[in-house]
């Protein structure tokens, strides 16, 4: 059985996953509902998959944070708690991330055989360009993007799909959260 792969991103409606200016975090548009949904699906047994760039920023933005700061959303500390697989030929352990390793070599193989030999579900949340590369590949079987209702034309950082291949997306799921945020969920196919 091929374990499912779910790239997780959140996004600005014009498709940057971060942002420069003052929005704070959620673009400041987070409510009790994307957090309490966010909670639920991280609650699932899950492997999480990381790149080693996105690992490093979580790894430095959890060690910075308190308690009472957003950064420790109570679906962020459930995922740091989660099973990981860093991907990663820089990395060196230990890793201060619990039971986390890390996995060198090609991500696209690494991400092959965890399809294969994982008996979770596998996700990522971020993880941009190794997430492109694995959909290139067809390992990504799902996409997951929650859309905040901002655009950040001056000042988003991250394009999330900015060098991806073309893929056409047929949507599986999607709903809306705190009557703003959009959470859609695609199977991505290459456009050929």
């Amino acid at each position: 059985m091929t374990a499912t792969y779910t790239v997780d991103v959140f996004s600005s409606l014009d498709g940057f996953g971060t942002t420069s200016g003052n929005w704070g975090g959620y673009w400041g548009k987070q409510g009790p509902e994307l957090l309490e949904h966010r909670l639920a699906l991280y609650g699932e047994e899950q492997r999480m998959v990381f790149g080693a760039g996105t690992y490093r920023v979580f790894a430095r933005m959890l060690a910075a944070s308190t308690e009472e700061s957003e950064v420790r959303d109570a679906w962020v500390t459930r995922m740091r708690s989660l099973p990981a697989t860093v991907v990663s030929n820089t990395l060196e352990g230990p890793l201060d991330w619990p039971d986390a390793t890390i996995a060198s070599g090609d991500a696209v193989d690494v991400v092959a055989r965890l399809k294969k030999e994982s008996e979770l579900p596998l996700r990522s949340h971020g993880s941009l360009s190794l997430n492109r590369a694995l959909m290139a590949a067809g390992l990504v079987d799902l996409v997951q993007v929650t859309l905040f209702p901002v655009i950040t034309g001056q000042t988003g950082t991250e394009p999330i799909f900015q060098g991806a291949a073309d893929f056409d997306l047929e949507l599986i799921e999607s709903r809306t959260l705190d009557g703003r945020v959009q959470e859609l969920i695609y199977r991505p196919t290459l456009h050929v």
